[in-house]
């Protein structure tokens, strides 16, 4: 593909133009998707990559090839590529579907697995993601590090029969529900503090994890703090090369940074919004307000698709991912105050489910959040000022 260069800024992103088959492919999930609302699965609500955790709806999803898209058949998944993927979660996202269970799996925990993991443990794992049978948590933040990920505390020491892990991690996503989580952790003391970092493969009922429920504004239990109480991780879970965590985690971020939940999380609020205002007449001005909402959700999708051209050609896009997320995340935050502007609707997470007071209730509970999970928005604009200054 020729890349074409974005208005927004002079780094460059692949010109996208999608094939016929994920045409085809879109109208399979809409159908598949028609079917679930009638099972009452999806039930439309914004933020339902975090927060619907439904691991019957990701093993059908799994059952039509739908979870692992990317990763090679020969390890169970589709081999159908990133942009055929990027379809499949645009679809399930825009519908508020619950794909929490298998989304750090399948976002970037199969693809750093297949990157940098042992044969052995991509015969293990791959397949039992593709299936919707084996789900993960990333355990990167700390307490006292935030998006500083290079002052992480957590450490592993090396013991006759592998590894043993020392620290807590927090804002680990379904750390209660989950099987395991890739955990970053300090091996090797080095003066460059990005140096000497490792991951580990954790399993999360293991002896020495505890799990503390971190809840958000609404009560719900999304996040915890992850304590690794002396954990030991055999040899054969060091996920990649010793001391090259930092490189990897890196790479890691651009699949979390960089896809459509980063600017359809709080769609479905939209969809509200204008299923409401086909009851009532609607004003130029919030004719206009929505059409600016419109324009700035097709500009970031176009940069989205962009970085998955690039995943798809073996390309490590981190800096385009960074600049999607950053814009996205604003975005996310922007439609929400927009649509309660235009309809000023009370909030209320007691309203009937699905109603526009409930949505707007569970968007703005989890908008805190907007700005800061997968990196705040200042950390991200210096990774994408770097990347200026190397253009």
């Amino acid at each position: 593909m020729s890349p074409s260069t974005s208005t927004l800024s002079p780094i460059a992103f692949p010109d996208v133009t999608l094939p016929e088959s994920a045409h085809r492919l879109r109208a399979e999930v809409r159908a598949f998707l028609d079917e679930e609302r009638a099972r009452g699965t999806v039930l439309g609500r914004p933020d339902s990559w975090l927060a619907g955790w439904d691991p019957g709806f990701s093993r059908r999803l799994a059952e039509r090839g739908w979870v692992g898209m990317a990763l090679p058949t020969e390890y169970g998944g589709a081999g159908r590529g990133f942009l055929e993927r990027y379809v499949v979660i645009e679809e399930l996202l825009a519908a508020g579907a619950p794909v929490s269970a298998h989304w750090v799996s399948d976002r970037q925990a199969g693809p750093s697995v297949l990157q940098h993991g042992t044969e052995d443990q991509r015969r293990f794992f791959l397949p039992r993601i593709a299936a919707g049978q084996c789900f993960f948590s990333i355990g990167m933040s700390e307490k006292s590090s935030g998006s500083d990920l290079a002052s992480v505390a957590t450490r592993a020491e090396h013991t006759a029969d592998g590894w043993r892990l020392t620290g807590t991690k927090m804002w680990t996503g379904g750390a209660h529900v989950n099987d395991y989580a890739i955990v970053l952790a300090r091996t090797d003391d080095a003066e460059d503090r990005h140096a000497g970092l490792s991951q580990f493969i954790v399993d999360l009922r293991a002896p020495g994890v505890r799990v503390e429920p971190i809840r958000l504004m609404s009560g719900e239990h999304r996040f915890n703090a992850l304590h690794l109480e002396g954990v030991d991780v055999p040899d054969g879970m060091l996920l990649g090369q010793r001391g090259g965590g930092w490189k990897q985690v890196t790479g890691e971020l651009a699949f979390e940074r960089s896809g459509p939940e980063r600017y359809l999380s709080t769609f479905p609020l939209l969809v509200s919004l204008l299923r409401e205002l086909e009851q009532r007449p609607a004003t130029a001005e919030q004719l206009t307000r929505i059409g600016i909402l419109a324009a700035r959700l097709h500009s970031v999708r176009r940069l989205s698709l962009g970085v998955a051209a690039a995943l798809d050609a073996g390309a490590s896009p981190d800096t385009q991912a960074a600049l999607v997320k950053d814009l996205g995340t604003q975005l996310e935050g922007a439609l929400v105050d927009t649509v309660r502007s235009i309809l000023p609707t009370p909030a209320d997470p007691h309203a009937t489910p699905g109603s526009h007071p409930e949505l707007l209730a569970f968007a703005l509970l989890h908008s805190p959040g907007y700005t800061l999970r997968g990196g705040t928005n200042e950390i991200l604009r210096g990774i994408i000022t770097r990347g200026l200054e190397q253009h």
